[in-house]
């Protein structure tokens, strides 16, 4: 389909979400409202989207997307942005052609299974970006990572740990920290030679170490994974690839999921030191995104955002970019909740927040162990997509938040205000799309009061496409 022939109403904004944004730009930014903190020093990282379109040809798949980084340099008295596309194949290719080359998560190569079989999505280096090795890596669910330069964004290329990542080279976009070893986990879902999740260890010098192995014939589509001081755990709703379609290429990767509510969800703990991997069974979830996780003497618990939302209307909301659409499909409606696992293999609910939220954060410093405060960003109550930053803290049940008037609003990071601070005493910062204007913001929040409302708002001299994941490192850019 040509731009041209794509006409989103004017009086729906929100179709302005998911824009393009086509140029690469460096700037210091003008206009801050509010004040900045002299403490807040160091560089913000974000990583989505930027342009689902391959020259003139658009693409409708939300996964689809080219990756590009946008860095915010904080020195305490002024902002300065830059982003860039990282380069891959697929993004190169698109700026020589409108033909579309390559097969993406959610798009199809024109010209039926003949033209798709046997071909792999293409990496798009688009999900999460995080801090490596002095650099940063951006992360895709199916390939290798792509190394970045931290202060001009340039990509230095793929990084495949010595050939170490096996035939697919997956390497999960959500790689978890062990706060006391340092050492990074993540894992990778190969469906060739055998369907099976591979589990990994990179030490402090950068050598990878494989872990457990864990075959699963009916092996199902997984996003993300959590970290306690025992155990990596696995949340394996049954989101399940159908196989004759993906093997004939009759569809996309996306369309091919077919969500079995029978088979259940599988929790798996897989033990950090090695040993047998355990399997406890509970009714079907559907989620992406988990929080923390951390070990309860023989328990384990975990947080995560449940979707109340059906498999197919998720799938179709993903599929809906660049569609022409009246109105853009309303994100998922949804719950934080948390589970336990006990020894005995019962697993315990509890919600803890009953309001439509996602891209869950938490102070790092408490990774592996038991945190207090979750941040998200929240639908308020007749939103289509997020427009408000939430805060849950456990301890006492209390929720507050900060909504933003026709707004798409980003993850919420925090940052604390000295490394020994206390939990919850430091910033928030994320991005928000203010859609009447057509111009994105980054906002700072005093994570103790989301009620008094932004500290300081960097307002850029365009927006910033709807995009994914991030992370903040005390480096100030040069």
């Amino acid at each position: 389909m040509s731009i041209d022939e794509v006409r989103a109403p004017e009086a729906d904004l929100h179709h302005r979400v998911y824009e393009p944004l086509l140029d690469e730009r460096a700037y210091r930014v003008e206009q801050i409202d509010g004040t900045l903190p002299k403490d807040l020093t160091g560089t913000l990282y974000r990583i989505g989207p930027g342009k689902h379109r391959v020259g003139n040809t658009l693409l409708h798949s939300l996964f689809d997307g080219d990756g590009m980084v946008s860095q915010f340099v904080l020195d305490g008295s002024s902002v300065r942005y830059r982003n860039r596309y990282v380069r891959t194949r697929h993004f190169e290719h698109g700026r020589r052609s409108d033909r579309i080359r390559y097969r993406g998560v959610g798009t199809q190569i024109p010209g039926g299974p003949l033209a798709n079989i046997g071909r792999l999505p293409a990496n798009l280096a688009n999900t999460n970006i995080v801090n490596y090795d002095g650099g940063l890596l951006a992360l895709w669910e199916l390939g290798n990572p792509h190394r970045i330069d931290p202060d001009s964004l340039d990509t230095l290329g793929p990084l495949d740990f010595d050939g170490k990542l096996g035939f697919l080279g997956a390497f999960s976009a959500h790689p978890k920290w062990d706060p006391v070893t340092g050492d990074m986990y993540n894992f990778g879902l190969d469906l060739l030679p055998t369907p099976r999740i591979r589990t990994y260890r990179v030490d402090r010098s950068g050598r990878l170490h494989l872990l457990a192995t864990v075959p699963m014939l009916d092996l199902v589509w997984n996003h993300d994974f959590a970290l306690t001081g025992k155990y990596l755990v696995f949340v394996l709703d049954p989101l399940l690839p159908d196989l004759p379609k993906i093997a004939l290429a009759s569809h996309s990767f996306i369309d091919s999921l077919r969500f079995d509510r029978a088979k259940g969800t599988r929790f798996l703990l897989v033990p950090k030191a090695g040993g047998r991997p355990r399997i406890v069974e509970h009714e079907a979830l559907l989620h992406f995104h988990l929080t923390n996780a951390y070990d309860d003497g023989a328990d384990v618990v975990v947080e995560l955002v449940r979707f109340d939302t059906p498999w197919d209307e998720v799938r179709g909301a993903t599929n809906s970019i660049n569609s022409g659409l009246a109105q853009v499909p309303r994100f998922p409606d949804s719950r934080l909740m948390q589970y336990r696992i006990t020894r005995g293999g019962t697993v315990i609910e509890r919600e803890l927040s009953g309001r439509s939220v996602e891209f869950p954060q938490y102070d790092w410093r408490q990774s592996t162990r038991r945190h207090r405060y979750s941040y998200l960003a929240g639908k308020s109550a007749d939103a289509r997509v997020y427009d408000s930053i939430v805060k849950v803290d456990q301890r006492s049940g209390m929720e507050t938040r900060c909504e933003f008037a026709l707004s798409s609003v980003g993850e919420p990071l925090f940052v604390p205000r000295t490394p020994d601070a206390e939990e919850d005493d430091g910033w928030l910062l994320f991005l928000n799309h203010q859609l009447a204007e057509h111009r994105s913001q980054l906002v700072l929040l005093d994570a103790r009061d989301l009620e008094r409302g932004p500290l300081a708002t960097a307002w850029l001299g365009h927006h910033i496409p709807w995009g994914f994941h991030g992370t903040f490192t005390q480096r100030i850019a040069r």
